[in-house]
C-alpha cells in the first residue's frame, strides 16, 4: 500500500487537535444527508432516485466532500462518517506501517491496528 504520509505519533496527536472541528462537522454533514434520506456512499437518494431531478448534490453533501479530500490531503484517512473514526499511517520502529486509529470524542488517540485488522482490531498504544 502506498500512503500520501506516515504519521508520527506526536504529529498525529497534533493532527487530531487541528481538525476536532472539521470532523465534527463531517460527523453533522453525515446525519443531515441521512436526515434528508441521501446515501452518501452511493451518490443518490435512498430508493434509487437521482438527486433531486435536478442532477444536483444537497449542500450538505457538496461541503462533506470537500472535507473527506481535505482530510485525504493531509495524508488522514476517514474510515466511518457517522462515528468520526479516521485513520493515520504510522510506521512503527520494527518497520511495519499500522494505522493509528481516532474517533471522535476520545480525548486523543488511544489505540492502532494493523492494515487488514480493521477498528476490531484496536489494541493499546503502549503495545505500539
Amino acid at each position: 500500500m502506498k500512503f500520501k504520509r506516515l504519521f508520527s505519533l506526536e504529529e498525529a496527536q497534533a493532527e487530531c487537535i487541528d481538525i476536532q472541528p472539521k470532523l465534527e462537522e463531517m460527523v453533522k454533514l453525515k446525519q443531515e444527508c441521512d436526515r434528508k434520506g441521501y446515501d452518501v456512499h452511493r451518490h443518490q437518494y435512498f430508493g434509487g432516485m437521482g438527486p433531486n431531478g435536478q442532477k444536483a448534490f444537497p449542500p450538505e453533501m457538496e461541503r462533506l466532500v470537500e472535507l473527506v479530500s481535505e482530510f485525504h490531503e493531509r495524508g488522514i484517512e476517514v474510515k466511518d462518517l457517522d462515528r468520526g473514526l479516521i485513520d493515520f499511517p504510522h510506521q512503527r520502529e520494527n518497520g511495519s506501517v499500522v494505522y493509528l486509529c481516532y474517533i471522535l470524542g476520545e480525548p486523543a488517540i488511544q489505540a492502532w491496528h494493523t492494515l487488514e485488522g480493521g477498528f476490531q482490531g484496536r489494541r493499546s498504544l503502549e503495545s505500539l
